[in-house]
């Protein structure tokens, strides 16, 4: 799940916040997968102090390379006491989610649970029907690539008219049930052919969550992802909310600007029901935690090779922030040629990024704690990576 703002709900896609920041874009010079020598994280904390000087209320990061664990932040997590971003924030990650959910299915396919070239049919049967929508015709793959042509339930009007600006701040309380996200995505026809290309939709990872559940021997996707991968990690730090509106603490408060015809009024949003997320969006963790996650999942501890071989197996994403898309895991090129394996998530909010070069040696997660400025999302990745800074 990404943002919500004034015209449209739930999702305002990276595409648009890479194509708006300029980043990840046609490589400038070879490839490496370490930053110019020198200036150590400086450059990051310039961009970071730019961007809240810009405008968003607070940021915090962490950076994990060979010198060891970096963290910082910026501005301030609370805009009523001015109260300071702190290190060990947590935060709604938002899509993010999607590489833990990938990781389970993967970890399921391992273990010879289901196939990726299973059917969605196979494992929810009579769900995906209706409108050209046939669930005969999309596999596990095409639903974690993005590649199934199923229409985003965040773009379906009626749901963007219960979500955004009054309609959010009346129903951000309401407990949302995964078949009314998908029963919003299947009243409309499909954009596309299953296959035929690369289409985010939030709707595939309720899907996958939906199939977790049905596969898993445990009782919900939350514990799917809990037995999986956050205990087995120790990501004390990381959990999946439910139906709490509640973010654990420490954490900072999240801001959105949910009206166009009102652009500099703010609301505080921090409470919402975890459910609005749900398997494409609900995670809640810290910089810290995410760093490890992916570390890692890039360095074999969460997936046989034939898994993770799998996972990176991309197809393209025009348009997108990222130069191609595997299955829940974005590959990106810096303006500087270093090739980063990640995810962004935005919700309601918040911002986030989490990335990691391929060997795992060189990390960098971070969270905005506002979700309007997408213009600056991805700044602090090229400044990090290219030691570039405002």
């Amino acid at each position: 799940m990404a943002l919500r703002n004034s015209t449209r709900t739930g999702v305002v896609g990276v595409a648009a916040a890479a194509m708006a920041a300029g980043a990840f874009m046609v490589p400038a010079r070879a490839a490496s997968d370490t930053p110019p020598a020198g200036d150590g994280h400086r450059a990051t904390q310039r961009s970071m102090d730019a961007i809240v000087k810009a405008g968003t209320p607070g940021i915090t990061a962490q950076a994990r390379d060979a010198d060891g664990v970096w963290e910082a932040t910026s501005g301030v997590g609370d805009l009523r006491s001015g109260a300071p971003r702190g290190k060990d924030d947590k935060f709604r990650a938002g899509s993010i989610t999607k590489t833990f959910v990938a990781s389970v299915l993967l970890q399921m396919e391992a273990e010879g649970k289901l196939s990726l070239d299973d059917t969605v049919e196979r494992h929810l049967p009579g769900l995906v029907r209706g409108n050209g929508n046939n669930g005969r015709r999309i596999t596990v793959r095409q639903l974690l690539n993005h590649t199934s042509g199923l229409f985003d339930y965040l773009d379906d009007e009626k749901y963007i008219e219960t979500y955004t600006g009054e309609g959010y701040l009346k129903h951000r309380y309401d407990t949302v049930p995964p078949e009314n996200q998908v029963k919003a995505a299947l009243s409309h026809r499909p954009p596309s052919k299953p296959g035929a290309k690369h289409a985010y939709s939030n709707t595939n990872y309720i899907l996958a969550g939906l199939i977790v559940e049905k596969v898993g021997t445990r009782r919900s996707y939350e514990d799917e992802v809990r037995a999986r991968i956050i205990e087995p990690l120790g990501l004390k730090n990381t959990s999946n909310p439910r139906t709490s509106v509640h973010l654990p603490r420490p954490s900072s408060r999240g801001y959105s600007k949910l009206f166009k015809s009102a652009p500099d009024r703010i609301d505080d949003i921090t409470e919402m029901n975890g459910s609005q997320g749900w398997s494409d969006g609900d995670l809640i963790s810290t910089t810290g935690d995410l760093n490890r996650f992916y570390k890692a999942l890039l360095t074999g501890k969460l997936l046989p090779p034939k898994q993770l071989k799998a996972m990176k197996t991309t197809v393209d994403s025009p348009g997108a922030p990222y130069a191609a898309y595997g299955l829940g895991l974005a590959r990106l090129e810096t303006s500087c040629g270093t090739t980063l394996w990640g995810h962004a998530g935005g919700i309601v909010g918040w911002l986030s990024m989490a990335v990691t070069t391929p060997d795992g040696r060189h990390q960098l997660a971070y969270n905005f704690n506002g979700d309007w400025d997408a213009a600056s999302w991805l700044k602090l990745t090229e400044a990090e990576y290219c030691n570039t800074s405002p």
